[in-house]
């Protein structure tokens, strides 16, 4: 008997569709492995490459995805290119919300000359983490950000604020989560408008996830506010997601094929893949607008461009060729 065929194309199985109550019927997918993914390669990928990647990605469903940073190249030369790529999206922008990255008041005014109408600062809950990626203190790092967050909103851009950290530290250990809330008190106060919390060494549980957005919803923080985003280093990443979403959660970051991950963590595997993501939340019957044959399609040929099997699950899974 063959195989059902999956959207897009892809040969293989489907996932049976079996609801649980008390979850969303729609997850809104915010996808990061353009501009999360790609600046973690070790080489740089060409600026053709990354936008054909972006634009197959729209192509497959997805809503969101996060182009770029308008970071110093010095620092994250892999991106260096946001100028040239950036205005190459520009007949996407009806389609699909292109949100960029922002890590100073020059990179904010660099991504608005290009008309950029989503942008993001990246945070930190730990103060280790705060010196080692921004040389500041938590504190400094939230004033700095303060004017930009002001000055993206006077210009009517929608401003998110990723927070690094959340639920461990290569340095510091387990984060209380009384820690976490008040910084994210802060980013809310300052007026980002969505929240992502970043599990950035994988160490997550369902428990503690539980914990942390209950203690946001307590101190006025809903999920309607808040995204998360995981990453996969223990095997937690879909756990974690499955438990976000019991609390009312219903936007997710993830990245194609599992493209990503953390410096700070040598054994990371990287960020939750969004095929795996979908896989599961199809399987519980919440719509995503996601394609997954097309998904698994792109991410298959982006790990041809960076001459490497992809990493998630999913899409090995769906591309394996069946000998018969």
């Amino acid at each position: 008997m063959n195989a059902p065929t999956a959207p897009g194309g892809s040969t293989g199985p489907l996932p049976m569709t079996v609801p649980a109550e008390g979850l969303p019927g729609r997850v809104r997918i915010h996808e990061v492995g353009p501009r999360d993914g790609l600046q973690n390669e070790q080489a740089t990928v060409p600026v053709e490459v990354k936008a054909e990647f972006i634009l197959r990605l729209v192509e497959a469903g997805l809503d969101t995805v996060e182009a770029t940073s308008f970071v110093h190249p010095r620092w994250v030369p892999q991106l260096a290119d946001a100028e040239e790529l950036y205005p190459r999206l520009s007949g996407l922008g009806a389609r699909a919300r292109l949100p960029v990255l922002v890590p100073n008041s020059r990179g904010l005014e660099r991504a608005l000359a290009l008309d950029a109408h989503e942008v993001a600062v990246f945070a930190s809950a730990t103060e280790s983490f705060a010196k080692a990626n921004l040389n500041r203190t938590v504190d400094e790092a939230l004033t700095m950000f303060e004017p930009v967050v002001s000055r993206a909103r006077e210009a009517g851009a929608k401003v998110r604020g990723y927070l690094s950290m959340c639920f461990g530290d290569p340095w510091e250990g387990a984060v209380p989560v009384e820690q976490v809330v008040r910084v994210c008190r802060r980013l809310v106060d300052m007026g980002c408008g969505e929240l992502s919390l970043g599990d950035t060494i994988g160490v997550a549980t369902p428990g503690h996830v539980a914990a942390l957005l209950t203690a946001l919803a307590a101190e006025g923080i809903g999920a309607d506010r808040v995204a998360v985003h995981f990453h996969d280093t223990y095997g937690q990443a879909l756990a974690n997601t499955f438990a976000a979403l019991q609390h009312g959660v219903t936007t997710v970051d993830a990245s194609a094929g599992g493209l990503g991950g953390c410096p700070y963590a040598k054994s990371a595997t990287g960020n939750l893949a969004t095929e795996d993501l979908v896989w599961m939340l199809h399987g519980l019957g919440i719509e995503t607008g996601v394609d997954l044959g097309r998904l698994t399609a792109t991410s298959g040929w982006m790990a041809e461009q960076l001459g490497r099997p992809s990493p998630s699950r999913t899409v090995r899974a769906l591309s394996h060729k069946d000998p018969s």
